[in-house]
C-alpha cells in the first residue's frame, strides 16, 4: 500500500518542481511613469504570469497585475503592468507563474517617477549606458578567437545602482543563422538574455533601448531589409519601452522623460539608405523623423535633451557608418537645431567599438555627442580617425560603459559623465553644466 501511494505522488512532485522553476531571464523593469510601470520577464515554459507588488511605505496592501500568458508564440515573454501605483514610490514585487511564486529568493523592486514639478528641485538620478553586447555561442560564432568577453561588466554596471539603464544598440548580435527567420531572432535574444552574468543588471534600474544593425538584421542593414518587421517584433518582445514608432513612421522611434531630462529615441535603420547608392536619396532618419524630432526638441523645456541613436552624429570623419557619410541630411539636422536655437542637445550614440566625447558649435549652438562602445564585443582603435570634434582625452579603445549622473537645482543642472572600464574603474570623467548653453 505504501508503495502505491509513493508512485501516485511522483507526478505531483514533478509538476510542483517544474512549476517552481519557470524563470528563464529577468525580471527586468521597463519604463517607469508616475502612475504606471512595467516589468518584463521570460519564462522557460508556457504559463500564466502575474505581478504582485507592494508599496514599501505600506507593505501590508498588495496589488496584482492582469494575468498574462507566457507562451511559445511570444518566446515565453510577458510584460506585466503595474497600474495601481503612486508617484515617487518604491514597490517591492514578486513574479508568479501558474499561481506559484518564482522570485521569492530575489529582492525585487521598481520605483515610479516623482511628481517634482512646481514642488521641489528635480531629482538626482544616474543612468548606466552602453552599446555592443556580444554574447558568444560557439556553434553559431565565426571560427577562431571569441569575439565577446568580459561579461562581468554587467555586474559592474549593476553595482553602480543606476536608476536607468540605456541600451544604445547592438544589444544582441544576430548571426547568419538568425537573420532570415523570426525563430532565429527569438532564439538569439533568448540566448543573450539568459546568461547568468546579466541577471543582476536586468533587475537593476529601469531599462530603455534603441537598436542598431545587429539587432535589426545583417551588418549595415538598410531600410530595404526584407525581414525588418520580424526584427521589430522581436525587439518589442524583449524590451519594454513606452511606445514604438510615431506618426505612422514605423520602427522604434519614441520619446520619454525621466526626471527633468527628455530622451528622444531615433531609429537609424528603418529609413536608412546606402550612401553609395546613386539613384536613391541618401538618408539615415528621413525628413519625417527629423521633423518630428525638431518639433519635440523645440517643445521641450528640459535642460538636457538626449537624442539617442545607434551611430555617431558629430564625429566628422566619414568612416564606417558615421553620419558624416550623409552630409546633406546631417547638415539639415544640425541646421534645424541651430535655427530653432535649441539648447542642451546631447547625442547618445554607440556602434563604433570605442568611446569618445565630441563637441561642435554649429552656427552658434553648442552640441555634444557621447559615444559609449563596446560593452562585451570586440574593440576598435579610433585614434587614427581624422575627426576635429573629439574632446581631448576622451578616446577610450577598450570595453567600457558610461555612468551619467544628473544633479543640481532646477536652473543650474549639471551632468557628470564617468566612463568606466570592464572592471568598473573610472577611465575619464567630464562635467557638462546647464549654464554652458546660457
Amino acid at each position: 500500500m505504501k508503495r502505491i501511494f509513493f508512485i501516485l505522488l511522483l507526478p505531483f512532485f514533478s509538476l510542483s518542481a517544474k512549476a517552481q522553476d519557470l524563470l528563464h531571464a529577468g525580471p527586468m523593469n521597463g519604463y517607469s511613469e508616475m502612475r504606471e510601470a512595467v516589468v518584463w520577464v521570460q519564462m522557460n515554459d508556457a504559463c500564466i504570469t502575474e505581478l504582485y507588488y507592494r508599496a514599501d511605505k505600506a507593505p501590508d496592501k498588495e496589488y496584482r497585475s492582469l494575468a498574462v500568458a507566457a507562451d511559445p508564440e511570444k518566446a515565453y515573454t510577458a510584460l506585466l503592468i503595474a497600474d495601481q501605483v503612486e508617484p515617487g514610490m518604491t514597490y517591492s514585487y514578486d513574479i508568479y507563474a501558474d499561481g506559484r511564486n518564482q522570485t521569492a529568493h530575489l529582492d525585487l523592486s521598481f520605483t515610479t517617477q516623482s511628481l517634482w514639478q512646481y514642488r521641489t528641485d528635480p531629482p538626482e538620478f544616474t543612468i548606466a549606458a552602453g552599446s555592443c553586447a556580444y554574447i558568444n555561442e560557439e556553434a553559431y560564432d565565426r571560427p577562431g578567437r571569441q569575439y565577446g568577453g568580459e561579461y562581468g561588466i554587467f555586474d559592474r554596471m549593476a553595482e553602480a545602482e543606476p536608476d536607468m539603464v540605456l541600451w544604445l544598440g547592438d544589444n544582441v548580435y544576430f548571426r547568419e543563422a538568425d537573420w532570415f527567420s523570426r525563430s532565429g531572432m527569438l532564439r538569439r535574444y533568448t540566448h543573450a538574455r539568459g546568461i547568468p552574468e546579466i541577471q543582476k543588471l536586468l533587475r537593476t534600474g529601469h531599462h530603455y533601448a534603441i537598436w542598431d544593425d545587429h539587432d535589426y538584421g545583417p551588418n549595415d542593414a538598410l531600410r530595404s531589409w526584407p525581414h525588418k518587421d520580424k526584427a521589430l517584433e522581436a525587439f518589442k518582445l524583449f524590451f519594454a519601452n513606452n511606445g514604438y514608432g510615431v506618426n505612422g513612421l514605423g520602427g522604434t522611434t519614441s520619446a520619454f522623460s525621466f526626471g527633468d531630462a527628455d530622451f528622444f529615441l531615433l531609429d537609424n535603420r528603418w529609413h536608412r539608405t546606402d550612401y553609395n547608392t546613386k539613384t536613391v536619396e541618401q538618408q539615415v532618419f528621413g525628413k519625417a523623423q527629423i521633423d518630428w524630432l525638431i518639433e519635440n526638441l523645440a517643445f521641450s523645456r528640459a535642460p538636457f535633451k538626449f537624442i539617442v541613436t545607434g551611430g555617431q552624429i558629430l564625429n566628422d570623419a566619414p568612416v564606417w557608418e558615421n553620419y558624416a557619410n550623409y552630409p546633406e541630411e546631417r547638415t539639415y539636422l544640425l541646421d534645424r537645431i541651430a535655427s530653432e536655437g535649441i539648447k542642451g542637445v546631447i547625442f547618445l550614440t554607440g556602434d563604433r567599438h570605442h568611446t569618445e566625447l565630441c563637441s561642435v558649435e554649429h552656427k552658434g549652438v553648442l552640441m555634444y555627442d557621447l559615444t559609449l562602445s563596446p560593452l562585451t564585443s570586440g574593440t576598435h582603435d579610433g585614434g587614427d580617425e581624422a575627426t576635429t570634434n573629439r574632446v581631448e582625452g576622451t578616446l577610450y579603445n577598450e570595453r567600457n560603459f558610461g555612468l551619467l549622473h544628473l544633479s543640481g537645482p532646477r536652473k543650474a543642472r549639471r551632468l557628470d559623465i564617468d566612463v568606466r572600464d570592464a572592471e568598473g574603474n573610472s577611465v575619464w570623467e567630464h562635467r557638462l553644466e546647464q549654464s554652458a548653453w546660457d
